[in-house]
């Protein structure tokens, strides 16, 4: 009380509002506390904690958060509490009534901040931390010279910004000079609200965001890396599920060197394979080769010597050499339809002749030239730039297209392969008279005739066209039919896997058929099935057939149609894939991705031997076409 009294003469001053504080007189006291003095000065407070708010957010103040602890532990300022009233005191201002003279109840407290001065919301405008600490008073100083000469008394609570919005109902003690350590508790009227703790937390957490300094621009938190697994440590496990979790580092090694070991194993597999392969293909040329003399003492002087003596026919099922495969193809493939060792040059310049008149069917010399860049690209012998028997076999097949129009024929694709395969074995006369020939084989004709009529034609050449047309549909579909037969009998599961998935032969047949099936077969492999065409007829194009489609049988059994189609023309993706990754060309045979090659193919040809029977081919024709 003595301290308090010291204080109270110290400070006295007749205007000085800061009297009702100190343990002076009571009825002094008491004579300066009425309701409109209480208005008056809180509004005057309130205007005077506009001006302090502004200049301490925006003035070089420093109030970040490096200069506050957040828990009140800063080792610069001291913590702030409410410091409670004196027992006296809270008892006088218990007693104060804020009712008008005339009885009338006295104006409400003080409406909170944040609704009529948005400005001022410590909560939006300034960080919680930084106003709290603004708020908090500081020990009661002598007023200054510009407060002396004020005619209006005035508050020493004036000079300091109000408290937080929370508190803003009444106004908070001065600081005495000893703090007591334990604060005492408010008088019951008014209360001074306490900061709930969800409050507290929202102001700590605003403080703890706020930036450094005011200028400064906030970049919010930055988040932490993950601690999974990178991106370079998913992939490494080249089999691992996607729902484990990933490996322990060293496992993850131990598997990897593993995988490596295995994959360089299977390379080394396949390498040695490859080798083996051509060792055998290398020893069956040597061995065709070194049969030469038995070619030439038994065979070449009549070649139909074949069909009586078994061992020679298996001979030729081997493969004709290279040096007698012209002469052997030219005489097995014979000449039924007659033609002059000048037919050639005559149906050359009747081609020569149209082109230069420019009467020359048009879209059969665009067929010509596109059928002519997908013909064995891989040689690059027939490139429209480049290649030395591109001409030779542009004017070959001029020429037969001419040769066909009496017929009215035009140009069939895949006719380019046929005459390619001939132009490399023979010269180009006895070519063009052999492909003629082979292709008015029944089964060829079938499917090479009835396409592409010339528009300018007599009436008579029409109307054999249209009935060559229809008689050729008739027979295609007929040999569909035995082909049918065939499969169902000799490899059922395939035919079954077909059925089930609506494939039928013309899906596929008839793309093996036009070219001899140079588009899906090595040349190789392609060289000895001509060897054995030639020689055995139109049966053997069916047996080929079904021995392809017994290499395919692992594959074939897709549970998507499209896949098995994709497969059939050689565009099956992953079996294209793998031979990217190996590195092996792809611009030859279709099948060669499949791992089809001469000796495979010939080893399921052979195997046919247990049901295959001439005999059957020869019913199913008889059946299928009485009348051929």
């Amino acid at each position: 009380m003595d301290g308090h009294s010291d204080t109270f003469h110290r400070v006295h001053h007749p205007s000085d509002f800061d009297d009702a504080f100190s343990a002076g007189d009571l009825n002094e006291f008491a004579s300066h506390f009425s309701p409109e003095a209480i208005r008056e000065d809180i509004a005057r407070a309130r205007a005077r904690a506009r001006h302090v708010h502004s200049k301490a957010v925006f003035e070089s103040q420093n109030l970040s958060v490096s200069m506050l602890d957040i828990d009140g532990h800063d080792g610069q300022s001291s913590p702030q509490t409410p410091y409670p009233l004196s027992p006296v005191l809270s008892d006088q201002f218990s007693q104060i009534s804020l009712e008008d003279p005339a009885g009338e109840p006295a104006s409400p407290p003080i409406p909170n901040t944040e609704d009529e001065n948005p400005q001022i919301d410590s909560t939006k405008d300034i960080p919680a931390t930084t106003t709290q600490a603004n708020c908090v008073p500081s020990p009661l100083e002598p007023p200054d010279e510009e407060h002396e000469q004020s005619h209006t008394p005035q508050s020493s609570y004036s000079q300091y910004p109000l408290p937080s919005a929370q508190s803003t109902q009444s106004l908070p003690p001065p600081e005495a000079p000893h703090p007591s350590p334990t604060p005492r508790p408010l008088s019951a009227t008014p209360e001074v609200p306490v900061p709930s703790p969800t409050s507290e937390t929202h102001s700590r957490s605003n403080s703890a965001s706020s930036p450094a300094s005011p200028s400064q621009k906030h970049f919010g938190h930055r988040p932490n890396r993950s601690t999974g697994p990178s991106a370079l440590e998913k992939v490494r496990s080249q089999t691992r599920p996607v729902f484990l979790p990933p490996k322990p580092r060293e496992e993850d090694d131990k598997h990897m060197a593993a995988w490596r070991s295995m994959m360089k194993s299977s390379r080394v597999a396949a390498e040695k394979k490859r080798k083996a392969l051509q060792q055998r293909r290398l020893a069956r040329e040597k061995s065709i080769e070194e049969s030469l003399h038995i070619w030439e003492k038994e065979i070449v002087p009549d070649w139909r010597v074949v069909h009586k003596n078994p061992s020679l026919r298996k001979l030729w099922w081997k493969g004709i050499p290279s040096k007698l495969r012209a002469s052997m193809w030219e005489r097995a493939v014979g000449n039924s339809l007659s033609l002059s060792k000048d037919h050639y040059r005559i149906s050359l310049s009747r081609a020569k002749k149209a082109l230069s008149s420019k009467v020359f069917p048009q879209d059969s010399l665009e067929m010509i030239e596109k059928d002519i860049l997908t013909t064995l690209p891989s040689l690059h012998i027939f490139h429209p730039q480049t290649g030395p028997l591109y001409e030779e076999l542009k004017e070959m097949l001029c020429a037969w297209v001419v040769a066909r129009s009496d017929e009215g024929l035009g140009y069939t694709p895949g006719a380019a392969r046929i005459a390619a395969m001939l132009l490399i074995n023979m010269p180009v006369q006895q070519g063009f008279v052999a492909m003629r020939n082979l292709l008015d084989r029944h089964c060829l004709r079938s499917f090479y005739g009835g396409e592409g009529a010339q528009e300018d034609v007599n009436m008579n050449i029409y109307l054999t066209w249209i009935e060559n047309t229809d008689r050729s549909q008739y027979q295609v579909e007929a040999y569909y039919r035995i082909f049918d037969t065939l499969l169902a009998d000799g490899m059922p599961k395939i035919y079954f896997n077909f059925k089930q998935h609506q494939i039928v032969p013309s899906a596929y047949l008839k793309d093996w058929l036009l070219p001899l099936f140079l588009d899906h077969l090595p040349f190789e492999a392609c060289a000895r099935i001509w060897d054995v065409i030639v020689l055995e007829g139109d049966s053997f194009l069916y047996r080929a057939s079904l021995g392809i489609l017994a290499v395919l049988e692992p594959r074939l059994f897709f549970p998507d149609r499209k896949e098995l189609m994709e497969l059939l023309k050689g565009e099956n993706r992953p079996a294209l894939e793998v031979a990217r990754r190996e590195g092996r060309p792809l611009d030859g045979s279709k099948y060669e991705v499949y791992g089809v090659d001469e000796e495979t193919l010939w080893e399921r040809i052979d195997q046919m031997d247990d049901w295959w029977k001439e005999s059957t081919w020869t019913r199913l024709l008889q059946r299928e076409l009485p009348d051929m």
